[in-house]
């Protein structure tokens, strides 16, 4: 699985404005300036998720972005499928319009596991947990795995 600079990009958006949440609105430029990323991309974005109901804008001199909702209340999973779609696909196919035959045949179920733990995880972390940096337990004991830091 790949997160796409725009999915990292977005996340690291909307952690900022978790951060900021009791603040008033974040204009793209502070936002894009503290997370080091590019602010014409960031802009792209950032409409992406005002489209898809994760921020609101506001104009004017005191205007930028805040959360549409509490940070609690969005997932990482919200984030990546407002900007880059479904979590996980094949081939641009989401695995359950996929089929398979012969020694391949198990390979639907296995990118269905797949799946199946990518949501477990990303809807199970908020955005609120991260800002916080109190992942759940058990999304934590999975970066106890000796391997989990290591690439084979």
């Amino acid at each position: 699985m790949r997160i796409s600079a725009r999915a990292d990009y977005a996340v690291r958006a909307a952690l900022q404005l978790a951060a900021s949440q009791d603040g008033g609105p974040v204009k793209a430029e502070a936002i894009a300036d503290a997370q080091d990323i590019p602010h014409k991309f960031l802009e792209g974005i950032l409409n992406d998720m005002r489209r898809g109901g994760l921020v609101l804008s506001q104009r004017g001199g005191n205007g930028g972005y805040r959360l549409a909702k509490p940070a609690a209340e969005i997932s990482i999973a919200d984030v990546i499928r407002v900007v880059d779609g479904p979590l996980v696909s094949v081939r641009g196919v989401r695995p359950p319009d996929l089929s398979y035959t012969g020694p391949a045949q198990a390979l639907l179920p296995l990118w269905i596991a797949l799946r199946s733990n990518v949501r477990e995880i990303l809807d199970g972390v908020s955005l609120a947990d991260v800002a916080s940096s109190e992942l759940p337990a058990d999304v934590s004991a999975l970066t106890d795995v000796p391997d989990a830091w290591t690439n084979p």
